[in-house]
């Protein structure tokens, strides 16, 4: 199948890596490709065989997650990474976004919460736990509010008037496909605007993209 959605595990519990395989393994559109045991091990998997998604695992031997992400964030062509963890403490979330991670989900996420983030991530949207999208944005609203505010505001300036449009659009959480339907727009068109949103911005992510609307405030937007 061409348009399966190829994913390695990184975890350093084999019980873990073994749950994740077989249940993803029932998927038609998903394939496990690779495991690996801890982060550099992990790297050099990905850079092999070129998934489109990691799950990746925090704390680790030899390279942790979030510094094993932070590696595969700076290739030319990185793969979306999902963290994948029991913790979900405020400087592993911000440290996880910061090192380019398209997604944070605690371990006892449901199944199907899984799969759909893996989908929604391969697609090019972000994918956090609600809560830990609640604490994420209670600490970086806490932790420099006017000048979070400001910095915010003078980025946004940026924008053409459609790029705004597409940017309030992610901070709302829409995919492409329903900022699409809803600024009557193809997909690619979408996609081209978030691209261009990440240069003017200087975001990694359209979870930080989400964070720079709240953080400009309702007069700005």
């Amino acid at each position: 199948m061409t348009d399966q959605i190829r994913v390695i595990i990184v975890d350093d519990d084999p019980l873990v890596r073994s749950a994740l395989a077989l249940m993803l393994g029932g998927q038609a559109d998903l394939a496990v490709v690779g495991e690996a045991a801890d982060g550099r091990a992990g790297v050099a998997l990905a850079r092999e065989l070129a998934p489109d998604v990691v799950l990746m695992d925090i704390r680790m031997p030899v390279l942790d997650g979030l510094a094993a992400t932070r590696i595969l964030h700076d290739d030319p062509v990185p793969p979306r990474v999902i963290v994948l963890t029991t913790f979900d403490a405020d400087d592993y979330v911000v440290n996880a976004l910061a090192a380019g991670a398209d997604g944070f989900l605690l371990k006892d996420t449901p199944p199907a919460e899984i799969v759909a983030a893996l989908r929604k991530v391969a697609d090019g949207d972000p994918m956090l736990s609600p809560s830990v999208t609640r604490t994420l944005i209670e600490r970086v609203r806490i932790a420099s509010p006017d000048g979070r505010a400001t910095d915010a505001q003078r980025r946004l300036e940026r924008l053409t008037e459609r790029e705004l449009d597409v940017a309030q659009a992610v901070g709302r959480g829409l995919s492409n496909a329903e900022i699409a339907a809803e600024l009557f727009l193809s997909v690619p068109t979408v996609k081209g605007h978030v691209s261009k949103l990440f240069e003017k911005l200087e975001t990694t992510n359209r979870v930080q993209i989400a964070l720079c609307i709240r953080d400009a405030g309702d007069q700005s937007v």
